[in-house]
């Protein structure tokens, strides 16, 4: 038998450096005669990852599929070997097929109503009560996640306002848990948050709005919360262009002006929270080390924010670190990334399915 070798302090149990084994793309925890050593020394981080993200979008909408693998492999450079898609226009099943690029758990489309998202984005459903049945499709289309829009700005208002009321919400997430999916829901603002966490939604995107209220509703349910950060810097510029709408503008400035406070809160309360980039559109792949950095912003010490955007991340979707067995995705670096979270930035070898590609 023949496989590859690994010698360094392993995360998150730190310690003694100690060694590991790679068989078939697998770990090993106990020697394998006549491997191949890759590595010695430094630090072995289970592959990161960006658990909001969005291959196959562009900042000008759809791209193409050699765009979208561009896009993969981006994120993959920078040491994210785990994507949690939040909705994409493109059907990225090709790119699963792919033994170079990053795993990717697909939520289909993003379910929203006319005119309430961006255009061509989403499936806009013409009548709310129809939702169920978009969320059925979705889940079939999708690998366990389905993505609700739950707010946007309703032009008769001029402000961000909810899409769906409980009693939808409520019948839509039942048919997802019962075909084995988990729900999560784009949310700006306050308003629609209460509907969405009662109806038992498994995650929330962004989370600017939340109050003392609904912090607390998730830390009970531990209800997941991706805040997005970076991104949360463009409300400015997006308040900016939206001058026809001066109670959306002032609502979206005064989400970003608390939002340090608002994710300290959720941190502080015990809400599950994990790295997201939001990656397509607006912001740039491979940025999932800003995003790290910007959680100890918010109150998570260097150790958590790496491992919300890796081991911790890693066991909320269902794929285990580096124990016997897991798949052999490994990021190593020289130093110990929790000293110096720059330190991300330069990985000494990224290791996908066993393969090994820098």
């Amino acid at each position: 038998m023949t496989g590859l070798h690994l010698r360094g302090v392993v995360l998150p149990e730190g310690g003694d450096p100690r060694d590991i084994w790679v068989v078939n793309g697998r770990i090993r925890t106990r020697p394998v005669p006549g491997a191949t050593t890759v590595s010695t020394g430094g630090y072995l981080v289970p592959g990161l990852v960006d658990a909001h993200c969005h291959v196959g979008l562009g900042a000008h909408g759809t791209v193409d599929l050699p765009e979208a693998v561009d896009q993969a492999l981006t994120d993959r450079d920078a040491g994210t070997l785990l994507i949690r898609d939040c909705g994409s226009p493109l059907d990225t099943r090709p790119l699963q097929e792919r033994l170079d690029l990053p795993r990717i758990i697909r939520a289909g489309r993003h379910l929203a109503r006319p005119k309430r998202y961006i255009r061509y984005l989403g499936v806009e459903i013409e009548d709310p009560a129809d939702l169920p049945s978009a969320v059925a499709e979705q889940v079939a289309e999708g690998d366990g996640w389905v993505k609700l829009v739950g707010d946007w700005i309703d032009r008769e208002t001029g402000d961000l306002a909810p899409l769906w009321t409980e009693d939808v919400l409520t019948e839509a997430i039942k048919v997802a848990h019962e075909n084995k999916a988990r729900v999560t829901a784009h949310v700006f603002g306050e308003e629609a948050l209460p509907a969405l966490l009662n109806a038992g939604i498994d995650c929330i995107e962004h989370g600017t709005g939340l109050t003392d209220e609904t912090i607390d509703h998730m830390a009970r349910n531990q209800t997941a919360l991706v805040p997005t950060l970076i991104n949360i810097e463009n409300f400015p510029s997006i308040a900016a262009g939206a001058e026809r709408y001066p109670s959306y503008q002032s609502h979206m400035r005064h989400l970003h002006a608390r939002n340090t406070e608002t994710i300290a809160k959720a941190v502080e309360a015990g809400v599950p929270v994990f790295a997201g980039t939001d990656a397509g559109g607006g912001i740039e792949h491979g940025r999932i080390v800003d995003e790290i950095q910007a959680l100890t912003q918010v109150g998570m010490t260097p150790d958590q924010a790496l491992g919300a955007a890796s081991w911790a991340a890693r066991e909320w979707l269902g794929f285990p670190s580096l124990t016997e067995g897991a798949a052999a995705d490994i990021v190593v670096y020289d130093e110990d990334p929790r000293a110096d979270l720059d330190t991300l930035r330069h990985p000494k070898l990224v290791m996908l399915r066993g393969r090994i590609h820098g």
